[in-house]
């Protein structure tokens, strides 16, 4: 798509897609953004639960194939898997596809019959069910004195079967998904939306089609960001900025973290931030981008929706009903 399309779509309104809702979440209930306002932030309480989850990988009625924790109720990305360092997650997988399929997570620990790979047998043949354990840890320190990160992190789950032995035809059909893994304390978001640069669409979507996020002034939002495909995309947010550290916030005056608004992302890398919709910039059709030059012309953008309290967007004026992405079906709390 070129430039002057996207900017045609821009003044008509694209599709809005709250994708990357939580689906497996270690608070719960939800905060308005009132209520954000009136007290402190809700926080991760601490790890050590056991998650048991079913998931499916199906066959879009599109021809794209998808993840989801019901049948008939797949999405790309995935449904969102969100934990505490010292949970663990059981997760039943079923493949309703007609070839091989396997989940393989970055970031959490497993053993080999949890890899998802050809290479340890550990995928799933057509009609096949297996079940993959992921784990995580807090940090601490070893028997011989070094240190040992904890889990905590933004991550990411995918197909690494479908296509060839390390999953390329799954990965680009939308094979997956994103993991989240706090650390207790970490502050909760009100909303999370998940972006995937996958080659050169957006979640899946060509530059026409690229999904919009909506929020309110005031709201916690929180962005895991995943790069698949073969190339490196630079994330870029408009009006938006956040520390280039673990959580995306800074822990107090003397943090030395870089505040940025654009961070370069390359294949099956990924980051997340939070920021509050609006501060200091106030509502508006805020854009988000790849900064790659000729990625951004060729429609590698999408639109952050900030509504004031009433609703309404500054100098936004769709033209056209929204269309909503299919959301993933939320899971146990």
């Amino acid at each position: 798509m070129d430039r002057r399309s996207f900017n045609r779509r821009l003044l008509a309104g694209g599709a809005v897609a709250a994708t990357g809702v939580t689906s497996l979440s270690p608070a719960t209930g939800s905060a308005s953004s009132a209520a954000a306002a009136e007290g402190p932030p809700r926080t991760a309480p601490a790890g050590g639960r056991i998650h048991r989850l079913k998931m499916y990988a199906e066959k879009l009625p599109d021809g794209q194939l998808g993840y989801g924790f019901e049948k008939g109720g797949a999405s790309v990305p995935g449904p969102l898997i969100e934990l505490v360092e010292g949970d663990t997650v059981h997760i039943e997988f079923e493949n309703t596809l007609d070839v091989p399929a396997s989940l393989h997570v970055h970031g959490v620990d497993y053993e080999i019959g949890s890899d998802g790979t050809k290479l340890s047998k550990s995928h799933v043949e057509p009609g096949g069910t297996r079940t993959y354990t992921w784990r995580t840890h807090v940090p601490g320190r070893r028997k011989d004195g070094t240190w040992r990160a904890g889990s905590a992190g933004y991550w990411h789950y995918h197909d690494h079967v479908v296509g060839t032995d390390h999953g390329t035809g799954g990965i680009r059909k939308g094979l997956y998904g994103g993991v989240i893994v706090r650390r207790k304390g970490d502050i909760l978001p009100d909303k999370t939306f998940t972006i995937v640069f996958n080659d050169m669409t957006i979640n899946n979507r060509p530059g026409h089609r690229s999904p919009d996020f909506e929020a309110t002034v005031g709201d916690r939002v929180e962005i895991l960001m995943i790069t698949h495909g073969e190339f490196y995309h630079t994330f870029h947010i408009h009006g938006h900025r956040w520390a280039d550290n673990r959580t995306g916030l800074l822990t107090g005056p003397d943090d030395p973290s870089r505040i940025v608004d654009n961070k370069i992302t390359g294949p099956a890398d990924s980051f997340g931030f939070q920021v509050i919709a609006g501060e200091h910039v106030g509502a508006g059709a805020w854009m988000y981008h790849c900064h790659v030059q000729s990625h951004s012309d060729m429609g590698m953008a999408g639109l952050f929706l900030v509504a004031k309290a009433d609703g309404t967007i500054p100098g936004y004026e769709p033209h056209h009903p929204a269309e909503h992405a299919h959301q993933p079906p939320g899971g146990p709390r």
